[in-house]
């Protein structure tokens, strides 16, 4: 029996724990989506307490307290934040098998020494221990960065942002962790949302730009994608609920955005061409640049109306989509490559039913002497779990190449997440540790230790070239 979340936590046999300790552990992480604050960095942020840094805005969290029948009031209401704090450590104990109960005790060791079990009897003590650490000089943000190793981390951000802590920190020589605005336009997407007319209006003013039509308005976008290039950006990302994709040409898309730009909404055929057709646009500008394309897909957002009314979107009630997406993903990529401009893109599915679509599907566009051009991303979301991780790089395994995954990333708000990357490079140290032990794969350290590394950093270094284009920008 192995002690509780030891030394060689998850690795089971002699090679999981070579490869980890020799080769994993120690690297530097690239964390190329997040949802991070760029002003929190910049400005440094200190930590009030423990639920200043855990509980604010992590609806994982959340979630589990809800299941474990806490009022919301201790979750997003006005309790105190120590009496939310006790709520969280009272909810601990219940979360086992839950990724929650792992990462929880993964932060309180890695971060703070303590290597105590929260409940609720401990409680107190760790509400002390760690608070009396957060307000010292040594927490900050930055600092908790630093412990952490991260070399890089790629924000997400609207097009219509000023990227003004971007440009702050990249003209800052005190801390020299890379931080790089990644270009999130699906407000200019979504058009038959109710705020699509007042994020045009966002864009034009962003982009000095006049927006009276379509053509107007891919200038504008346009504008925007080489200002999030000039400082560094080298990554979209595209939350695209439900894969979508139909034929059109900009004189019938502009008939729709027009339509759109007057308020009315438009029919479901017109958001496809819309969408369509704007997607590919973008696709065809980050090519040109060297970028790479990340799609998410198939999030059920807000499913509980009454408590998005309450309490707004990214508070814990979204949920797995099961909308196809072979076919029009499908569409979306041929097309772009069938005019030689299909970007570096990686592809997501909240729903591990596609795993296998996504793995065989990317295969087909592959090329271009690019080593992994075309990703299947890590687990995401509700799938970023021990089971999901293992089932994703599995299935990446049997149907591609997985030496060449992009690996980890947080897609987190919180400044404490970085030990999911340990948790992770544990799981493809014990997952290549199975192979060997099963007479699958020979017990070759060099190779093996080579595979390892790449996956848990190489090649996402090599992948979005981020050093190279920031050592010229930065002089």
């Amino acid at each position: 029996m192995q002690t509780f979340m030891g030394e060689n936590f998850l690795l089971t046999n002699d090679v999981a724990v070579t490869l980890y300790h020799q080769y994993a552990k120690d690297l530097s992480i690239i964390d190329y989506h997040c949802h991070l604050s760029p002003q929190e960095i910049y400005e440094n942020k200190q930590f009030k307490n423990i639920t200043e840094a855990w509980l604010y805005g992590d609806h994982y969290k959340w979630r589990a307290m809800r299941a474990n029948g806490i009022e919301e009031k201790f979750i997003t209401g006005n309790a105190s934040d120590y009496d939310k704090f006790l709520a969280w450590a009272k909810t601990i104990p219940m979360t086992i098998g839950n990724p929650l109960y792992n990462w929880t005790h993964l932060e309180l060791q890695r971060f703070f020494g303590i290597y105590d079990i929260l409940n609720e009897k401990s409680a107190p003590m760790i509400w002390e221990k760690v608070n009396q650490l957060l307000n010292s000089e040594e927490f900050t943000v930055r600092e908790l960065i630093k412990k952490s190793g991260v070399e890089v981390i790629c924000t997400t951000d609207d097009p219509v942002d000023s990227l003004e802590y971007h440009q702050k920190l990249n003209a800052t020589d005190d801390f020299q962790v890379r931080v790089l605005p990644s270009f999130r336009p699906d407000k200019g997407l979504e058009i038959n949302r109710d705020q699509f007319v007042a994020w045009v209006e966002s864009l034009s003013m962003i982009s000095n730009t006049t927006i009276n039509n379509y053509d107007d308005f891919l200038t504008a976008l346009e504008s925007r994608v080489d200002f999030f290039h000039e400082l560094g950006g080298r990554v979209s990302d595209h939350a695209i609920d439900t894969m979508m994709f139909a034929d059109a040409d900009k004189i019938e898309v502009d008939r729709i955005f027009k339509q759109a730009l007057a308020g009315e909404k438009v029919s479901l055929e017109d958001e496809k061409k819309y969408k369509s057709y704007t997607l590919v646009f973008l696709g065809k500008k980050y090519s040109s640049l060297g970028w790479a394309m990340q799609l998410h897909i198939n999030a059920l957002r807000n499913n509980n109306s009454r408590m998005l009314r309450e309490l707004g979107p990214d508070t814990g009630y979204d949920g797995m989509n099961d909308d196809l997406v072979a076919k029009p993903l499908c569409q979306f990529l041929d097309r772009l490559e069938s005019e030689n401009a299909l970007p570096k893109t990686i592809v997501y599915s909240l729903n591990p039913r596609d795993n296998n679509v996504l793995a065989s599907l990317i295969g087909s566009f592959q090329g271009g002497g690019i080593r992994g051009k075309m990703q299947f991303g890590t687990a995401w979301w509700y799938n970023d779990q021990k089971d999901g991780m293992l089932d994703q790089m599995k299935t990446l395994a049997n149907i591609g190449l997985f030496s060449q995954f992009i690996g980890m990333l947080t897609d987190s708000r919180s400044f404490l997440s970085y030990t999911r990357h340990e948790y992770f490079r544990r799981l493809i140290c014990q997952l290549i540790g199975e192979w060997v032990a099963n007479g699958e794969v020979p017990n070759d350290p060099d190779m093996l230790g080579e595979i390892v590394q790449g996956i848990s950093y190489y090649n996402a270094k090599e992948y979005f070239q981020f050093n190279g284009v920031l050592e010229l920008e930065k002089g």
